[in-house]
């Protein structure tokens, strides 16, 4: 191994415990039997077992969760649907360079000023028609608007992957669109639609800006709450939470990981 070598191995091992050591942290702090300082004070799961008795937080935990299952469903149906429409319609150049565009502008605007355009419209529309006070129902929606694009992203390239030879194939052997789609498209974009259905699982899981601007008194979600409760004081009970956290997200990524990595294989079978 030669010098650049190493110095590229040694920044990719500090870049490594830059990001991980926090977390790593965290873990450590939520099994610490010293519940002040920085002491450790052995091994506990106590306040593991206090965070499952708190009812409140596992009435939090149960707004997060249904907010991030109802927004992936959502999204992942529109923003399969929009993939699809996307790419098999013969758009004139100009037209689809634009819906392009459109459809990366949620990934590439900033969560701050989508957040506050989410506000402006929400108060224009409970203006006009009395409806959308912030709660639950407000966040779906704002969840859901960010997370197409990332699940139309992940299925419009797999599309491209995948090509329209084996459609035309299903075509010429007499078989109708809808039974096309049924048997021959959908199974092959599988594990795009999972891999973007759990990216848009993970960003909703995880998100703080667009709810923080979206949410009611009565919908609070793990990040508002972890928040809220860090600014009154770190608690043994706020590391627990965030290791649980931390661990659904890395589970997330991973089984996105597996559906990608399967995604890769099925087109190299193809």
């Amino acid at each position: 191994m030669n010098k650049n070598s190493r110095i590229i191995a040694f920044l990719a091992v500090m870049c490594i415990l830059f990001l991980y050591v926090p977390m790593l942290s965290i873990a450590v702090f939520s099994v610490n039997a010293s519940k002040i300082g920085l002491t450790w004070g052995g091994f506990t799961l106590q306040w593991y077992q206090k965070l499952f008795h708190n009812e409140y937080i596992l009435k939090v935990a149960l707004n997060t969760l249904i907010l991030a299952v109802v927004s992936t469903a959502i999204s992942t149906i529109l923003g399969t649907t929009a993939a699809i429409g996307l790419y098999r319609y013969p758009w004139p150049k100009k037209l689809k360079r634009g819906l392009d565009m459109v459809m990366h502008l949620p990934v590439i605007t900033p969560d701050i000023v989508f957040a506050v355009a989410l506000v402006i419209a929400f108060g224009a529309i409970r203006a006009v028609t009395g409806l959308f006070d912030l709660g639950l129902a407000t966040m779906i929606v704002g969840h859901v608007t960010f997370q197409i694009a990332f699940v139309a992203l992940a299925v419009y390239s797999r599309l491209e992957l995948i090509g329209t030879e084996v459609e035309e194939a299903a075509y010429d052997l007499y078989a109708g669109y809808g039974r096309m789609l049924r048997k021959v498209l959908l199974p092959m974009l599988g594990p795009g639609i999972m891999a973007g259905a759990m990216l848009a699982f993970t960003l909703s899981l995880d998100d703080f800006v667009i709810s923080f601007f979206t949410a009611g008194p009565k919908s609070v979600t793990l990040p508002l709450f972890i928040y809220a409760s860090v600014r009154r004081g770190v608690t043994p009970e706020i590391h627990a939470l965030s290791t649980l956290v931390m661990a659904i997200t890395v589970t997330s990524v991973m089984v996105m990981q597996k559906f990608i990595g399967a995604e890769k294989t099925a087109t190299l079978a193809v």
